[in-house]
């Protein structure tokens, strides 16, 4: 039976920011096209406000306020207000902190589901108040939600462990196919082949900062090309910038075909991300076909598998070693860019991601369905 599916908690499609707006817009789209009326709350500085529908997903661009505390919540809260008069059968809410909004939401009578992202109060970025929000919104969330999903194993067992509350463990997506050359290597200067790639916003605990000081410290021809920005984190940027030297580019935010480019066509990929779930660039890295050179985590652990070089976030000659040994080891990484790009293809594909989510959201609008997708749908 097709639904009535609001996705809310995001930037907003087309996608042009981070993660969840590339999730909502990728799992939207092919929920559209299996016959289900989709609509997805935007920002209206993401999102024109007179888009109002964008490849069949309905679009419901509201204002809110562009501060660092406040950005998510205000727009979550008239998204809920919007959605109290909707009519959806489910919504799809996106990031812990909306949580609180879920008894509003239900007051519609639509069910529903809640992606907690990763473990948002571990941020450098929030100060006590905000760390205490996002801990007090977990709670919120495993009391008020009628599913939680995680996209991470480690976030999984986290919400296990200390809350004592089962979750869904449905992953990221990511494509496995290269995209056709558009000219983006041109319009940065660079040559396929010839540069490692860091992508991420630019903040303190996605180290940026320790990926720079490590590539400066390598003897190569290569370019490291810093992909990302960060919209309250300009100073930190800044110093990035200060210190960055010749060999360095930044090329602020990048998106879709251009982005893909740049991802299909590095040496290396390098991910020292060690906060969150499972990173969106780090599957798609992997899934472009890149050799990664990963930060050792349990959450980068969980997604890379065997198909990766570890080093070391604790360790200060750790990551530097690591580029050395990509560059000299060529046929290794290749060899195990070629596994990754098999791993994402079996574990994290965006159709497989859909058949799950699908399959949830059904089984929480129809009680007697049974979810269809065991392997990838099951709780804790």
């Amino acid at each position: 039976m097709p639904l009535s599916i609001a996705i809310l908690g995001t930037r907003g499609i087309p996608a042009n920011y981070g993660g969840f707006e590339t999730f909502a817009q990728e799992l939207g789209l092919r929920l559209v096209e299996r016959g289900h009326q989709v609509t997805v709350y935007c920002r209206s500085h993401h999102t024109p406000r007179d888009l109002g529908t964008f490849q069949g997903v309905r679009l419901v661009v509201l204002p809110t306020i562009r501060h660092k505390y406040f950005d998510t919540v205000v727009h979550s809260l008239a998204s809920s207000l919007h959605a109290l008069g909707a009519r959806h059968d489910v919504v799809l809410l996106c990031n812990a902190i909306n949580s609180s909004f879920i008894p509003l939401i239900k007051a519609s009578g639509a069910r529903v589901a809640i992606n907690v992202d990763g473990l948002e109060w571990q941020r450098k970025k929030w100060n006590s108040l905000g760390k205490a929000c996002y801990r007090v919104s977990e709670k919120i969330a495993c009391l008020a939600a009628d599913v939680i999903v995680s996209d991470s194993q480690t976030v999984r067992a986290y919400y296990r462990a200390v809350h004592r509350t089962p979750t869904v463990f449905i992953p990221y997506g990511a494509p496995t196919d290269k995209t056709e050359r558009n000219g983006t290597l041109e319009r940065f200067g660079l040559e396929a082949g010839k540069y490692i790639l860091y992508v991420s916003r630019f903040e303190p605990e996605n180290n940026a900062h320790l990926v720079l000081e490590a590539f400066k410290k390598v003897r190569t021809e290569l370019k490291l090309v810093m992909v990302g920005d960060a919209p309250y984190a300009q100073r930190y940027i800044a110093e990035l910038k200060k210190t960055a030297g010749p060999r360095v580019l930044f090329t602020g935010y990048v998106f879709g075909d251009p982005y893909r480019e740049l991802m299909s066509r590095a040496y290396c990929y390098v991910h020292a991300t060690e906060v969150g779930g499972t990173h969106p660039a780090l599957v798609e890295a992997m899934g472009m076909g890149n050799g990664v050179l990963v930060a050792d985590t349990p959450e980068n652990r969980e997604v890379v598998g065997d198909t990766a070089l570890m080093f070391s976030l604790t360790e200060p000659e750790s990551l530097a070693e690591t580029i050395r040994f990509a560059l000299e080891k060529t046929d290794r990484l290749q060899e195990l860019s070629g596994e990754a790009r098999t791993r994402v293809s079996t574990l994290y594909s965006w159709d497989r991601v859909t058949d799950a989510y699908e399959s949830l959201l059904l089984s929480h609008t129809q009680p007697d369905r049974v979810p269809d997708t065991p392997e990838r749908v099951g709780s804790t």
